[in-house]
């Protein structure tokens, strides 16, 4: 048991992890005659052919699908750009010395936090008219920009006081000492956290296929009514969006492993309740 779990309760003892294994193992077991029971039934509508899966395994079936990787891709990763760059403006507007100010950034995280990204895509395209990859790329940031200024700001609150003091002894400037020395290391200490709201993000684009843009969801959607093959085609893509958001789990694991053998016991997301004294 790790150290976070034992200050909640005591180490199993011997009954206890026997217990856990054999719930784990009856879990499993339910799992695994559930998939069995799923493809048994797909089989037997006929959707496992091999027919079926032909075209949307092909070369032109499989580049398709492709180009609306390409395009998944590119809106999250203007997306996840622009959320932490606000993020980061908002997290340190939020701990400003100055009540009004803090007042105004507060105001923006708690509002766009509360908000769905659908909602917020659906009101840049049909009510503020604009593009379709505009409209996914700002409503997306709207939403992200909020969460990661919580991330930031318990990197933020994490550090000790005496770095923002070291900095200004050795003659730096307060906002300098912000910039260049806190805020680093702020960053440093959540990434782990940041690429893992980065996921988020990138599953998020697929509200796109609410205004007919032709992200991954949507050319599979459009391989499926081509085809006629819908259910292979949304496997396909179901199993691609698990491979690439696998691939940056597994990178935010690392990270935050990586963190806990520099920092320690990673900090927790701060929440809008917190008080602490103004940075900036």
């Amino acid at each position: 048991m790790s150290a976070d779990l034992r200050a909640f309760a005591d180490p199993l003892g011997p009954r206890g992890r026997r217990r856990t294994q054999v719930a784990s193992l009856v879990g499993l077991a339910v799992l695994v005659g559930l998939v069995v029971v799923a493809v048994l039934r797909l089989d037997a509508q006929g959707q496992l052919d091999k027919q079926d899966w032909e075209q949307i395994l092909s070369a032109d079936g499989f580049e398709l699908l492709l180009r609306g990787l390409a395009q998944t891709l590119k809106v999250a990763a203007v997306a996840v750009f622009l959320s932490v760059s606000v993020g980061i403006l908002m997290a340190f507007g939020r701990l400003s010395r100055h009540a009004p100010l803090r007042w105004l950034f507060g105001t923006y995280v708690e509002l766009f936090r509360a908000l769905p990204s659908l909602l917020l895509i659906l009101i840049m395209f049909f009510g503020v008219g604009l593009g379709q990859f505009a409209s996914i790329v700002v409503g997306l940031s709207l939403y992200n920009s909020a969460v990661m200024a919580e991330i930031v700001r318990a990197g933020i609150l994490s550090l000790p006081r005496g770095q923002t003091e070291a900095a200004l002894a050795v003659g730096l400037r307060h906002q300098q000492a912000q910039r260049y020395v806190v805020l680093p290391q702020a960053v440093s200490r959540m990434l782990p956290s940041i690429v893992a709201q980065g996921v988020v993000v990138l599953k998020d684009t697929s509200y796109g296929f609410a205004i007919g843009f032709e992200e991954l969801l949507r050319k599979g959607q459009i391989a499926g009514q081509v085809t006629g093959d819908l259910l292979q085609c949304l496997v396909v893509v179901a199993v691609m969006y698990i491979a690439v958001c696998f691939s940056l789990s597994q990178l935010a694991r690392w990270l935050e492993g990586r963190q806990r053998r520099r920092y320690g016991r990673l900090p927790v997301l701060v929440g809008p309740s917190s008080t602490a004294a103004p940075l900036v």
